[in-house]
């Protein structure tokens, strides 16, 4: 699972499950290991940006953003949305 800077824990209580971007080298490190770092700080952010964008979609629903109902409502509610979500992003024109 690829997480951001926010979940360091997760990466810490599980090793090889939950992936971070890399920690800092310290200042007396070597010059390639800063290198290597910059280009891994790159390359994760570009593997998410397609869930981090799904995400951002549904946050826009204003029906999800003050939820106002009962509780037992919202499931059904977010898979609608999510459906819908999906089938517009499914039948978007490429950007030219």
């Amino acid at each position: 699972m690829l997480l951001d800077d926010g979940y360091l824990g997760l990466r810490r209580d599980h090793p090889g499950q939950a992936i971070t971007p890399p920690r800092k080298p310290n200042k007396i490190a070597l010059p390639h290991v800063h290198a290597a770092r910059e280009e891994a700080r790159h390359r994760h952010p570009s593997k998410r940006i397609t869930v981090e964008h799904a995400l951002a979609d549904h946050k826009r629903w204003k029906q999800l953003t003050r939820w106002m109902h009962r509780r037992e409502a919202l499931p059904d509610t977010y898979r609608a949305i999510a459906g819908l979500v999906s089938d517009r992003t499914a039948n978007a024109q490429p950007r030219p």
